[in-house]
């Protein structure tokens, strides 16, 4: 049985409600993260790379020195599908997890040039 596909209203208000950093275009869902350059890049797209194999299912990839654009949809049902909204939230929530804002002992990567990786949103996402 093939899975689900969302239209497009119904993908634009999933994203408005659980992914509001993703966008709906040319039939995917996409996410433009920002690096700090290139070993940055490599990070996101190794953590990308890691999350796609142990869901089996495997998004679009195209980077530049500091951004990687990571884009799902499920070609076997020719759409969105839950499968796209599920790795979606797993790659963001990895991607952008900032463990220095958490009540944990992890002290995440300090706020200093030398160390940064990834720019993170200033609002929070």
């Amino acid at each position: 049985m093939a899975a689900k596909t969302y239209s497009d209203a119904e993908v634009e208000q999933r994203l408005k409600d659980e992914l509001p950093t993703w966008r709906l275009e040319e039939g995917w869902i996409r996410r433009t993260y920002k690096t700090q350059g290139w070993k940055g890049t490599l990070m996101v797209i190794n953590t990308v790379g890691h999350l796609a194999e142990a869901a089996f299912h495997h998004p679009d990839i195209t980077a530049s020195y500091a951004w990687v654009e990571v884009r799902l949809m499920n070609h076997a049902a020719k759409g969105i599908t839950d499968s796209d909204f599920a790795l979606a939230k797993k790659i963001e929530d990895v991607v952008m997890w900032q463990p220095g804002k958490e009540d944990g002992p992890l002290q995440g990567t300090p706020d200093d040039p030398r160390f940064a990786y990834i720019k993170y949103e200033k609002s929070g996402g």
